[in-house]
C-alpha cells in the first residue's frame, strides 16, 4: 500500500471524527480543498465506497450513513480503534511535516525504530489472511539463534520504540511474544491457520505494563510521586488504569496491573521521584534491585 493511499484513508477518518457527523456534500467540499484533490475535483462516489471498505478492513472502523439525515459517522469508535487511529494520524502528520523539512534535516534528530521497516508489513498481511509465519529468532537470553519458529500471528504491539508480535507457536501450542528486530529469515508460509476463538487480543496485555505477560493475578499498586514526576505521569500515564489522589506535597497514583520485570524496570527508571507504597512484594523487588545496583558500584 502506498503512503499516499494510507494518508487518504486517514484524512477521511480524521475529517469524519472531528465533525462527528458530516454529509456527503460537506465531505466532498473539504476534499476539494485538500491536497488529495486533482484540479479541485471532488471525491468520486465509487472511490469513496472503496475507501470505506478499506478503512473497515484495515482499522476495524465502520463508516455508516444515517438514513434520516444522510450524514456519515464512525459507528464502532471503541477505545482500541481510537488509539490505533490516533497513532496513525500522528504518524502520517509527522511524516508529512518531515518530508517538507529536508532543508533543516541536519537539525532534526529522531529515535530509531529498527524493527518497523523489514517485517511489519509481512506480519500485517499474514494476520489479515491467517497465514503461518516461519522465522529464526535471535533471543538475548540464548547463545544461539532458534531457527524454524512457526507462528500463528495474532496481534502486533509497539512498546518503547520496538515492535512485537504475539501469537501461538505451532510446535508447543503456546502463546508467545517475539521482538521483530530480533527476527531473521522470515517468510510467510502458504498454509493457513484457524484463529483460536477463545483468544482475546485486547485483554491479553490489558493488565500488564508493557510486553511481558504473566499468569499472576493483577495487583493494586500504589506509587508515591513528587510534584514534578506527577506532572509527567499525568501527561503520559503508565497504564490505562491510572488514577491519582493529590496531596499537599506529593501525589499517589493507583493502578491495577500484574507485577512484571518490565514494570520494575520502569519504576527504577524514575529514581527517587517515584516510590512504591504497595503491594509489599513489588516494594521488595524494587528494593532488591536498588541494593544490587549499589553493591555493583561499591564492589568497584
Amino acid at each position: 500500500m502506498s503512503t499516499n493511499l494510507l494518508a487518504r484513508y486517514i484524512w477521511i477518518v480524521d475529517t469524519i471524527r472531528r465533525h462527528g457527523r458530516i454529509s456527503r456534500s460537506e465531505l466532498d467540499a473539504k476534499w476539494r480543498r485538500s491536497p488529495f484533490s486533482v484540479n479541485g475535483e471532488g471525491l468520486p462516489r465509487r472511490t469513496f465506497y472503496n475507501y470505506r471498505q478499506a478503512i473497515e478492513e484495515l482499522f476495524n472502523m465502520v463508516i455508516e450513513c444515517d438514513g434520516s439525515t444522510f450524514e456519515y459517522y464512525i459507528a464502532n469508535n471503541d477505545s482500541h480503534s481510537e488509539s490505533v487511529s490516533n497513532w496513525l494520524l500522528n504518524s502520517v502528520a509527522v511524516s508529512d511535516v518531515l518530508s517538507n523539512s529536508r532543508d533543516v534535516a541536519s537539525s532534526i534528530f529522531l529515535e530509531n525504530v529498527p524493527s518497523a521497516r523489514q517485517w511489519l508489513s509481512l506480519f500485517i498481511n499474514a494476520m489479515r489472511e491467517y497465514h503461518y509465519v516461519r522465522f529464526t529468532y535471535n533471543s538475548y537470553t540464548r547463545s544461539r539463534p532458534t531457527p524454524g519458529v512457526v507462528l500463528e500471528p495474532y496481534f502486533l504491539k509497539i512498546f518503547k520504540q520496538r515492535w512485537y508480535v504475539t501469537g501461538r507457536v505451532a510446535t508447543d501450542n503456546k502463546v508467545k511474544t517475539y521482538a521483530l528486530d530480533r527476527i531473521t529469515e522470515c517468510v510467510t508460509t502458504p498454509d493457513r491457520f484457524i484463529p483460536d476463538p477463545a483468544f482475546d487480543a485486547q485483554s491479553y496485555f490489558r493488565d500488564s505494563f508493557g510486553i511481558v505477560f504473566s499468569q499472576n493475578e493483577p495487583k493494586r499498586i500504589a506509587l508515591k510521586a513528587d510534584p514534578l514526576r506527577a506532572k509527567y505521569l499525568r501527561a503520559l500515564p503508565l497504564h490505562h488504569s491510572q488514577s491519582e489522589i493529590v496531596h499537599d506535597h506529593y501525589s499517589i497514583f493507583y493502578y491495577r496491573m500484574r507485577i512484571t520485570p518490565d514494570l520494575v524496570e520502569e519504576i527504577l527508571s524514575h529514581g527517587p521521584r517515584l516510590t512504591v507504597l504497595e503491594p509489599p512484594e513489588l516494594r521488595v523487588m524494587v528494593q532488591t534491585e536498588l541494593r544490587q545496583a549499589l553493591q555493583a558500584y561499591e564492589g568497584n
